[in-house]
């Protein structure tokens, strides 16, 4: 407590003002009769120092609070050692059974034949041609339509109060602004940018043909549509020979083109199982959270998650509100979503430390180091420094319980079932780096 006390007398020793002493210089008792006697001497000093005696009874007794804590001072608050009673709550551990015999489902790492065509005929497509067709219209197909749309109007023939209006015409005089015609319009069949129902009544229609369909064009508003069909063309792709492979990439024969489209699609398969793996597995993990999670730690990692949003917007250039109108989404519905996701997060943290408490997983001082090494060389700093400003900002205890659940984490991950989506069981091998594989 005294270096608390002489904190703050130099403290005010700076920043009280008496007339006839220089700033700095002014005696401790003029100071204390400045401010109301030692006693509001000492009180101004427990205030400055109650959040480090705080948080180092945190760290001697291994609290994991999650809100701020009530604190009292039992005694020391006019004389003498300084004692508080500190009530806050804490980090609940949760019960979590079931872990042990978890399933994932993977995508398949299988590539077949048919994904390979698919890619070999977008790749034909790049280099197609558009052909007349006197056939009728199928899927994919390149037509020319005139379309003309007149609005339903509502019934003029009436008044609001039910009753017969007189010499009134249920049209505007031109007209014109119930019209909406598009002529000689290219239109892909299947693509449906224009009108929900025009794809359904194209399909099967010939050259000539006409089709008449009633949609919407806005909130309570309708209008019918005459379309009539004037050209059919469709793409002709050229045929998948080596003389092709060798015009439209890199390799001679269209089987090393496959092969190499096999390969690619292999790649991407087997990092979308990678990535689906950790989500997957940690979405089965919460699934076995039943435990309220306290709405302190949800309300924490909502502001976080807020907060990171707001810098990753601000970096490009961009508001809050613009991002809601770019996506369609109301303030209120963004935060509900991000209140779940919340939720979620918090709920995996709780599941994670159970696993590692479950398993015995420790986090070894060597282990420690090797991530505040990790810290430094990210920060610049070296191991001591980085050590060094934890300890003081009392977060040290936080590296390791994050590299415990990591490492939680780790472990699920090597212990749960994988299948794919036939129930087939999936190879962990197969799903490892080959620089992993050469490692070990």
């Amino acid at each position: 407590m005294e270096v608390a006390l002489n904190d703050v007398m130099r403290r005010l020793a700076r920043e009280v003002r008496v007339p006839g002493f220089r700033p700095g210089k002014v005696p401790r008792k003029v100071i204390e009769a400045r401010m109301g006697g030692v006693g509001a001497v000492r009180g101004e000093a427990l205030r400055d120092a109650l959040p480090d005696f705080y948080a180092k009874a945190v760290i001697e007794t291994d609290v994991d609070p999650i809100d701020q804590p009530d604190i009292e001072i039992t005694a020391g608050e006019e004389s003498g050692p300084v004692t508080f009673e500190a009530i806050v709550e804490v980090r609940p551990e949760i019960d979590l059974i079931g872990y042990q015999g978890l399933v994932v489902e993977l995508p398949s790492l299988e590539v077949t034949d048919e994904e390979v065509d698919e890619q070999i005929d977008r790749l034909r497509a790049t280099s197609g041609e558009m052909a007349d067709v006197e056939r009728p219209i199928v899927e994919k197909d390149q037509v020319t339509i005139d379309i003309v749309g007149t609005r339903i109007m509502a019934d003029a023939g009436e008044d609001a109060d039910g009753s017969e209006a007189e010499g009134e015409d249920a049209t505007d005089d031109d007209g014109a602004d119930q019209d909406l015609r598009a002529e000689d319009f290219l239109y892909q069949v299947g693509s449906a940018t224009v009108l929900p129902e025009l794809d359904e009544h194209l399909l099967g229609k010939a050259v000539g043909d006409e089709a008449t369909f009633v949609s919407d064009i806005a909130p309570g508003e309708q209008a019918t549509f005459v379309v009539t069909v004037k050209g059919i063309k469709e793409l002709v792709l050229p045929q998948a020979d080596d003389a092709w492979a060798a015009e439209a990439s890199e390799f001679e024969t269209v089987e090393a083109l496959r092969a190499d489209l096999a390969g690619r699609l292999a790649e991407r398969r087997l990092m979308g199982a990678r990535l689906a793996l950790q989500q997957k597995t940690i979405d089965a993990l919460v699934e076995l959270v039943n435990d309220e999670v306290p709405p302190q730690m949800v309300d924490m990692e909502l502001r976080e998650r807020i907060h990171d949003l707001n810098h990753r917007l601000e970096a490009q250039g961009m508001s809050v509100g613009q991002f809601l109108g770019a996506t369609g989404r109301t303030e209120e519905d963004f935060l509900a979503e991000l209140r779940v996701g919340a939720e979620q997060s918090v709920k995996a943290d709780l599941a994670l430390r159970a696993l590692a408490e479950a398993e015995g997983l420790e986090i070894s001082d060597e282990e420690l180091d090797e991530e505040l090494a990790a810290m430094g060389e990210r920060l610049g700093l070296d191991a001591v420094a980085v050590r060094g400003q934890l300890e003081q900002a009392g977060r040290l205890s936080t590296v390791r319980s994050d590299r415990r659940k990591a490492k939680a984490m780790t472990w699920l991950t090597e212990h749960v079932e994988l299948v794919d989506e036939n129930g087939a069981p999936v190879d962990r091998a197969a799903l490892q780096d080959n620089d992993e594989e050469d490692g070990e």
